[in-house]
């Protein structure tokens, strides 16, 4: 509905293509205070967040790419900004049951299907609908059996940049057929603003509202145990900064390069939506606060970042941005002690994200 001019600086034309018979596009949300997010319909990939620093110049805490074809390939090989589905996180061997039936997914990160594998949520053309200039309604129907999911699931997810500068993501799912569904949002922030080369994430100020952790082992499996974060790297219940114990030699640390774990939220109750923790720049003062109705948070430190090339020429090298995954356990389906992840038929799947910002000196 507007123009797609925007103070971010993408081009609209480099966004603009027909993949497997369906257009792509750059969609551009404001709101009154003069923030902004770009979007492509590509993967519902976020490109860019422009948000005011303590100072009110605005800049983009997002890392994204000035073309659809960086896009894809950032996406598929780091899911840089894109939504993750039908299910976020490892599913151990790519195996899982349902309905007292058994599946097994093509393995995209042996021993395991990373992100739903390699034709998951980031790599589809979601039907893109902007009636109002701060949300945009996306929607895409998996047939049975796409991405190994059973289920023909007809999936919505609306994005909303509210006029009190929060990005909201409202998911919703029906299917037809019992199936797993446990989608999330695979922005990487730096709240300081992309640079060239965009700066380090260590200095970033963590508060994560967890008393425990999930473990992983060496090929970053999730082990089903859960562990409590007290006298550990992982207590992130008073503020630290995520590089001030990020190179201990923890094996936990070891196992992920850094931090790449799930928090298990504390709740008032399971899928209510409440506070799950907050991210600050102390250079920029930009503030990010993190609310969820899902009862884990996976924070990765952007570990295997290689510093490739993205947007204006922005280099992001290791370690320069930070993800905050609102979603279930990894691999639920293979540790019955976790919150299910099965979308009954005739059930409505409905979740909430909110990334919140605002300023602070």
């Amino acid at each position: 509905m507007n123009d797609k001019a925007n103070i971010t600086g993408l081009k609209p034309g480099n966004f603009q293509s027909v993949i497997d018979g369906k257009e792509t596009d750059l969609y551009v949300l404001r709101n009154e205070n003069g923030m902004e997010i770009c979007v492509t319909n590509y993967g519902a990939i976020v490109l860019s967040i422009m948000v005011p620093d303590c100072h009110g110049k605005f800049g983009n805490v997002v890392i994204g790419c000035d073309t659809l074809e960086e896009a894809r390939r950032q996406s598929r090989d780091y899911y840089i900004g894109a939504t993750i589905g039908p299910v976020a996180g490892r599913i151990l061997q790519g195996a899982f049951r349902v309905a007292g039936k058994d599946y097994r997914m093509p393995l995209n990160s042996v021993p395991n299907t990373l992100h739903s594998g390699d034709n998951g949520f980031h790599t589809v053309v979601w039907q893109a609908q902007q009636q109002f200039e701060n949300q945009l309604l996306l929607r895409y129907s998996y047939s049975d059996g796409e991405a190994g999911f059973p289920g023909n699931i007809m999936v919505k997810m609306t994005y909303t940049l509210t006029e009190e500068n929060a990005f909201r993501i409202d998911y919703e799912a029906e299917t037809d057929k019992d199936t797993l569904f446990a989608p999330t949002n695979h922005a990487y922030f730096n709240l300081a603003g992309t640079g060239n080369p965009t700066a380090t994430i260590e200095n970033h100020l963590v508060k994560i509202n967890a008393d425990f952790y999930l473990p992983t082992d060496s090929n970053t499996n999730h082990t089903g145990e859960v562990s409590t974060v007290t006298d550990t790297p992982f207590d992130f219940r008073c503020y630290h900064a995520i590089g001030e114990r990020i190179n201990q030699q923890h094996v936990q640390l070891l196992n992920g390069h850094g931090y790449d774990h799930c928090f298990v939220l504390k709740k008032p109750a399971l899928h209510e939506l409440s506070y799950a923790a907050t991210c600050i720049s102390p250079s920029s003062g930009r503030r990010l606060d993190i609310y969820t109705t899902e009862p884990g948070l996976i924070m990765y430190t952007g570990n295997y970042l290689p510093g490739f090339t993205g947007m204006h020429g922005t280099t992001y090298p290791r370690r320069s941005a930070v993800c905050f995954e609102t979603e279930c356990f990894p691999d639920t389906p293979n540790n019955q002690h976790f919150p299910s992840i099965v979308l009954q038929r005739g059930n409505v799947y409905k979740q909430i994200c909110i990334y919140q910002f605002s300023t602070q000196l």
